[in-house]
């Protein structure tokens, strides 16, 4: 349907940048997704929610400085965003992508007091505090994850996972140092 809604839409740019999403999401079909959402800041380059989309294509395609750029200049454009949470949530996952831990924890935190059901940024900052050799904060947050996805595993994650598998590392990597359980 996000196909169908490139073609149908081709010149609006609201349509553009979400279908470009839902296919980079859904469809893990990356380069298609960033090609609609180029197109979608072209027609409206002061789009937040485009450059948003723009900043969490790049982090899927594992471009974390494209990234921090898209998603600083959402929040340039639109600092009061109800989806605010969902910039800071992708800085904070562009950072952790840097191997930029102490900015992925401190982006993660704000996006968690925006929005605390985003469990995404927990994921991150768990990931994000391992890595810096936090272990204590880290399996704290395992502890959080798992109040909140009880059955929570590297392995159901990862089978879910729509990550390649260089992001994918990072995260079972931090995620094992911080006690998560594997199966």
């Amino acid at each position: 349907m996000a196909r169908q809604a490139l073609e149908a839409g081709k010149d609006d740019p609201d349509v553009l940048w979400m279908a470009g999403d839902a296919i980079s999401v859904l469809g893990r079909d990356h380069a298609t997704a960033a090609v609609a959402i180029g197109r979608a800041l072209k027609l409206n380059p002061n789009s937040a929610n485009a450059w948003m989309a723009k900043g969490w294509v790049e982090c899927q395609k594992n471009h974390p400085w494209p990234a921090i750029e898209a998603l600083e200049r959402a929040i340039q454009l639109s600092p009061l965003d109800p989806l605010n949470y969902f910039f800071s949530g992708g800085l904070a996952f562009a950072h952790l992508l840097a191997r930029q831990y102490e900015e992925a924890v401190e982006w993660a935190e704000r996006c968690s007091r925006e929005q605390p059901r985003f469990s995404f940024a927990l994921r991150v900052k768990v990931v994000a505090c391992a890595h810096l050799g936090r272990v204590e904060e880290a399996r704290s947050g395992v502890r959080r994850l798992l109040e909140l996805f009880p059955k929570f595993t590297i392995t159901s994650w990862r089978a879910n996972s729509v990550f390649p598998a260089e992001i994918w590392a990072i995260f079972e990597q931090g995620l094992r140092k911080a006690g998560l359980p594997e199966k």
